[in-house]
């Protein structure tokens, strides 16, 4: 162990990179000052083996590799990754900027494609890594001849220019919840908003989420604390993949290994056995149970909730998230909120709770009073609406009001409490780690903002070499955050995303109008000042546990009281508030990718902007073509085996309901606990705590009722076969490994899920156009014993007893 640390003790630098870049210009002038700032800082750290500015070298908490049982966030960044940078190597080269172009739009028009098919799939980091280093390799490969070729070809093939290109890719990849309103107002309100509007509106509900979440970058992204676990495995691949290779083959063999076996092992559960998508004993014993399929089916979607199944297929173990990065501590907590959640789903529905054995077990619909558990009638939505799109009240009185399946009231009754139950959770467990965020509200601040030269902002505000020394001496800083400081690099000014957001939300509010959107002005204000305070408590929620939050169903209940019987003005709420934080999100999980890939700010700030402002546009380009020319598709109930209107419907559905709620959800209606539960919700964590203070007590100190909360309304919709292995597998690295055998969990356990996620998601890519539609036409593979058919053949894959009244 002790060579790893003396390796990696002194900045690695490639001595071939450093000739090729003295010899020949390095990319187009993207490079500007900063670039010849790093320049600077890199010569100095070369001559002097240290930060000539500093007597603190911050390579000293390099320790990689060493086998030691990780107990914090420091401890698992100093260990599974190296603390050392070559800040020679540069990010502004041609190269990185045309594949990040072409994989945005790539990456943007895939996730498009996706949103409208039967079974949307995700286009993820990992996939996008791969991808951008084979294309980066065999640009590498190109001759370097002339200007032409040192323009193309300036160097070999750098991390730095990997990192650019991933999170320009992930940017683009992130899809616009604007383009499925609009794809909402063609589809079901005949409205088609101008291409311009349509395009600004696109962007701008993009860019304020990075706007309000860069701004709050210093909170919830460089410390040390705010981990972001969902990056370590990709950041593990960054280093397999670019370090010298007389350090890392080990590391990279095992990689390509697992990468391969993965990716020609995915075709049998995808294609071939698709029976070990989720093997349940249970309802192989008894395939004449509907009990049977409730409880232990869930090898499909709205099945059941897969209980005791066993699925051997990655793609839905990991579907969430690889469950070999998440903590333990969330790991633990979601567990027993996925235990409560059978309990209570089952209980609601076998005890007939708001009629629910006459709508299905599980659904998203909203359905007629008249439905029974014979014949499950869906409710005519058309017969409410006014001419302008208005709920009409007298239509709704007379249609008789809608019912909903029990599990799906159940989920928004546990998530409306666990969304303010986080919010006090936090308060009261991580004050320290979120009071900064709204220290622009200190008197001290305010007075600042007050003075007459404030808005000379490019004289006045924190120098460059202040906030080194600062971030130098904070011991809560990430260090490799103090690395980057401590090499040179240059950090983004705050006007910068102050300016982002300034500009998107000017944009978006004359857009707004524009588009025909019924949300009035001071709605829009409302609805990202939501977003701003969702994305300090969530954000910080992510980054410390890597748990996501589902915040859409309370932004739309607060549409739906402040907007009633405006379900347009519901979706744009919804879009402006959830949008904004859920880009907020990947942001800032994205400026922890750079930073533990130690990339520039500003390059990354850079590689963000385009990124969004490209994926925006050609989310629209792609929506627009695929509504056009399957219009009618999208508008029917089943649609087809290519292209479904699933996610576009729902989407309208619950906007509809929510503009509805003084019927539905309001205190004395039918599911008035919905609304009563965001309530419950702010109490919940309040008795754990004062126990915890009384006591001291691990075990209330541990508890997440937040986390929990959420957990028990999981299960509402889609694959259930796949959590009893993500858990299993979980626990197994998590627990196990962690504990007792930490030399194998700090080497191989992030890598290894990486080279899991990365050769499953090739694979699914491949087939999704080979054999599953996405060129046309599907091959399905032969039916025999572990391929039934499915729903083709009126058949769940799992053999739990199909029930023909709701299609499952």
């Amino acid at each position: 162990m002790e060579t790893d640390k003396e390796i990696s003790a002194t900045p690695e630098v490639n001595t071939d990179q450093t000739k090729s870049q003295t010899e020949a210009p390095s990319g187009p002038k993207l490079q500007d000052e900063e670039h010849a700032y790093n320049e600077k800082a890199a010569h100095e750290i070369h001559l002097t083996g240290s930060d000539t500015d500093s007597s603190y070298d911050v390579r000293k908490e390099n320790h990689f590799g060493e086998a030691v049982v990780v107990s914090d966030a420091k401890e698992l960044v100093t260990h599974v990754l190296h603390v050392d940078d070559d800040p020679s190597l540069s990010p502004w080269t041609f190269r990185a900027l045309f594949i990040g172009s072409g994989l945005a739009i790539f990456s943007a028009v895939l996730q498009t494609i996706y949103y409208f098919k039967p079974q949307t799939i995700y286009v993820s980091v990992i996939f996008l890594t791969v991808i951008a280093y084979i294309i980066g390799e065999a640009m590498a490969l190109l001759p370097r001849c002339g200007r032409v070729g040192h323009f193309l070809n300036p160097s070999p093939f750098n991390s730095k220019e990997h990192a650019f290109i991933v999170v320009m890719a992930s940017a683009g990849a992130t899809s616009a919840v604007a383009t499925e309103i609009l794809a909402a107002q063609r589809l079901y309100y005949d409205e088609s908003p101008s291409p311009g509007a349509a395009v600004f509106l696109v962007i701008s509900s993009q860019l304020l989420g990075y706007g309000i979440a860069g701004l709050m970058r210093e909170v919830l992204v460089q410390p040390t604390k705010m981990l972001w676990p969902i990056n370590i495995p990709v950041n593990s691949v960054f280093e397999a993949l670019h370090r010298d290779r007389s350090e890392t083959w080990k590391r990279l063999r095992v990689f390509l290994i697992v990468f391969f076996v993965m990716f020609f092992y995915e075709i049998i559960p995808e294609w071939m056995f698709p029976l070990l998508q989720g093997i349940s004993i249970f309802c192989l014993a008894n395939q004449n149970s509907l009990v049977f399929t409730n409880l232990f089916g869930g090898s499909q979607g709205n099945e059941g909730l897969g209980f005791l199944s066993v699925s051997f297929d990655w793609q839905y173990i990991a579907s969430l998230g690889s469950p070999l990065w998440v903590p333990l501590y969330t790991l633990t907590n979601s567990c027993i909120g996925y235990l409560l959640c059978i309990c209570l789903y089952m209980g609601l529905y076998y005890m007939n709770a708001w009629r629910a054995k006459d709508v299905p077990f599980m659904s998203q619909l909203l359905f007629d009073p008249s439905s029974n558990f014979t014949n499950y009638v869906e409710y005519n939505l058309t017969t409410i609406l006014n001419s302008d799109n208005t709920i009409n009240d007298t239509a709704v009185v007379d249609a008789g009001i809608p019912y909903m399946t029990a599990s799906y009231i159940s989920y928004l009754i546990t998530t409306n409490m666990g969304i303010t139950a986080a919010l006090v959770h936090m308060v009261l467990w991580n004050y320290d780690d979120i009071k900064y965020g709204w220290s622009f509200l200190k008197p001290s601040a305010l007075k600042k903002v007050l003075n007459p030269s404030w808005w000379k902002f490019w004289q006045g505000g924190e120098t460059q070499e202040e906030h080194k020394q600062r971030i130098l001496a904070d011991p809560a800083m990430d260090p490799h955050y103090k690395l980057m400081m401590q090499n040179g690099y240059r950090e983004v000014p705050q006007w910068w995303y102050a300016g982002v957001l300034v500009a998107a939300f000017v944009i978006g509010i004359i857009t707004l109008y524009g588009v025909k959107s019924t949300l009035p002005w001071w709605g829009y204000i409302i609805s990202n000042i939501f977003a701003a305070i969702f994305i300090l408590f969530f954000g910080a929620q992510m980054g410390l546990t890597g748990f996501q939050f589902n915040q859409q169903p309370v932004l739309q209940m607060l549409a739906g009281y402040m907007h009633p019987g405006r379900p347009l003005a519901n979706m744009y709420f919804t879009t402006f508030g959830y949008n904004g934080v859920s880009q907020g999100q990947w942001l800032l999980r994205d400026l922890k990718l750079a930073q533990l890939a130690h990339l520039s700010p500003r390059s990354t700030f850079t590689a963000q902007m385009l990124g969004t402002i490209i994926g925006a546009i050609f989310d629209y380009i792609m929506m627009e073509t695929i509504v056009d020319n399957q219009f009618d598709v999208l508008t029917s109930v089943e649609g087809s085996n290519i292209w479904s209107g699933q996610n576009v419907q729902q989407y309208n559905t619950l906007a509809l309901a929510w503009s509805m709620a003084e019927h539905l959800f309001s205190v004395g209606a039918r599911y008035q606990w919905v609304t009563i539960s965001y309530l419950v919700g702010f109490v919940v964590p309040v008795p754990f705590w004062l126990l915890y203070k009384k006591t001291k007590i691990r075990f209330f100190e541990y508890i997440n009722l937040s986390i929990i909360l959420w957990y028990m309304g999981w299960l509402f919709v889609g694959v259930n076969s796949s959590i009893l292995s993500y858990f299993a597998l979980g626990f197994f690295a998590q627990f196990y490994l962690r504990k007792y055998r930490p030399q194998y969990f700090v080497r191989w356990n992030y890598l290894v899920s990486a080279a899991l996620d990365g050769g499953t998601q090739v694979i699914v890519f491949i087939l999704s156009f080979a054999v599953f539609g996405g060129s046309g036409k599907a091959r399905d593979f032969p039916i025999w014993a572990g391929n039934n058919g499915g729903l083709a053949q009126n058949k769940n894959v799992d053999y739990c007893m199909y029930n023909p009244a709701n299609g499952s």
